[in-house]
């Protein structure tokens, strides 16, 4: 391994830029290469006779090789096979490929882009590997997961960690090696024994006494570079709508959410990235629909908001403006108004988190939040009153456009919320308050001069007649 899980020093790179394991040789050699892909592909091979294969250091993620653009549709069972099979040479080699052939430069209108339909099983296959290692990596107390891991189940070494190491006495696998290469001594163990044999397991990978750690971080690393390549998919428009009704997917995506306190932060960040991206096609309704998968029941509607409202409350940058955007996109389509709006108590934390969000020194958090406090105020009354009526929330508005943002757009949706504030007349009496600071900003900013004379225009109008206050503007 070569660095820390996240930190951008292992071969599987974020965004295809993985680091190369291979010599300087093979990066300006095509052909030797294309040789050390193909002995890193067939390291399990005998080889020839009178040749004797003399292996002095452990076996790395595989070299990093130029991927041609056909790959997939030429070998797209065989990648699909590499992610299932468990082990890491071919691990390495399926995500490697597929990091590079998912990635594209910002604006880079490519045409070869791979869409998930056309690779059967690609992307559970990629929910797979990620579904692995967070059992993995699952808390480790004295109950065992029901669900049965697959990936590598029928092989005896898959090429992680330290399973190359059998001769050593300190192996923590040794015991439970021994029981599996020996089937009729495990059969004849006796009924007396058989609570000895059902804690066995906490020797085992995902047990409490395993020290294989070094295992461990490199399956934590395929789930991340797995986690990366969903990420890429779902900026392509060809699968957008494949993964947002993806029910397994979703699920795991919410599932890495939960569990940001004690899972890799880049694994968390590409999930709720995912999901941003996926937010406009995406239906909360999905989670409550009957599926035949075994995921079904474990993830609803409110686990989901719950997961979003976590992350918003973070003070992770990245994770906080994302479930900003994702709320504001999800709030837009109307079919999730039922899951959302009813969700009343939880959600006037998400409008002081909002609101908190505007003070930030980040342009960026700035942005995310007018976005989603813009969308939130065009829905309905109810949602123009409460933010109204959150502390800071009109002044804080008027301070990114006074600032002002540094883009322009931002400025513009913190001037229309205030507009759609305004049209209610319950909020006369609170926006009235900063009067003087929007006739300033409609005489003086010519950017903004319509919208805020029309916010003079609503405070000093006669429309309802239930509220004596009123703004001197207009009402000559």
């Amino acid at each position: 391994m070569a660095g820390p899980v996240g930190a951008g020093g292992s071969s599987l790179g974020k965004r295809g830029r993985g680091a190369s394991n291979s010599n300087s040789n093979n990066n300006n050699n095509p052909s030797a290469a294309a040789a050390a892909a193909a002995a890193a592909a067939n390291s399990d091979q005998t080889p020839a006779s009178g040749a004797t294969l003399v292996q002095t250091t452990p076996p790395s993620m595989g070299p990093t090789v130029q991927v041609q653009s056909s790959l997939v549709d030429q070998n797209n069972k065989r990648i699909v096979m590499a992610l299932q099979s468990g082990l890491k040479s071919e691990l390495a080699w399926a995500l490697n490929s597929l990091t590079l052939l998912s990635f594209k430069e910002k604006d880079d209108s490519r045409k070869d882009a791979t869409p998930l339909a056309k690779v059967p099983g690609l992307l559970d296959s990629l929910l797979r590997v990620i579904d692995e290692w967070r059992d993995v990596a699952h808390v480790r107390d004295s109950r065992k997961l029901a669900r049965s891991r697959t990936l590598g189940l029928n092989r005896m070494y898959t090429g992680f960690g330290l399973e190359y190491e059998l001769a050593s006495p300190h192996d923590p696998l040794i015991r439970l090696r021994s029981l599996q290469d020996n089937p009729a001594l495990e059969d004849a163990l006796s009924e007396s024994e058989g609570q000895k044999k059902a804690v066995d397991w906490w020797w085992d990978e995902e047990g409490l006494f395993n020290l294989d750690e070094v295992g461990r971080a490199e399956r934590q690393q395929c789930a991340v570079a797995a986690s990366n390549v969903l990420r890429n998919f779902s900026f392509m428009p060809e699968n957008e709508v494949i993964m947002a009704q993806h029910r397994h997917c979703l699920e795991t995506i919410v599932h890495c959410m939960e569990s940001h306190d004690t899972e890799d932060e880049e694994l968390v960040t590409n999930a709720i990235e995912t999901m941003v991206n996926l937010a406009p096609y995406l239906c909360l309704r999905v989670f409550s629909e009957q599926s035949s998968g075994a995921t079904q029941g474990r993830i609803t509607e409110k686990k989901a908001l719950q997961a979003v409202m976590q992350m918003l409350e973070s003070p992770v940058k990245a994770w906080h403006c994302s479930a900003a955007e994702l709320l504001g996109r999800l709030i837009v389509n109307p079919d999730n108004e039922p899951f959302i709006l009813p969700f009343a108590p939880q959600f006037m934390q998400v409008y002081k988190r909002l609101v908190d969000l505007l003070s930030s020194s980040g342009a960026d958090s700035q942005a995310a939040a007018v976005a989603a406090l813009y969308n939130f105020a065009e829905i309905n009354m109810d949602c123009r009153l409460r933010l109204a009526n959150e502390r800071w929330a009109v002044g804080r508005l008027l301070r990114v456009i006074q600032a002002p943002h540094p883009v322009a757009e931002v400025c513009r949706k913190a001037a229309l919320t205030l507009e759609s504030l305004a049209s209610e007349p319950e909020n006369r009496t609170l926006l009235l308050a900063y009067e003087h600071s929007f006739a300033e900003l409609a005489l003086l900013d010519t950017r903004m001069s319509d919208t805020f004379a029309r916010i003079l225009w609503e405070l000093s109008s006669k429309s309802n007649a239930k509220n004596t206050a009123r703004g001197i503007w207009g009402s000559y």
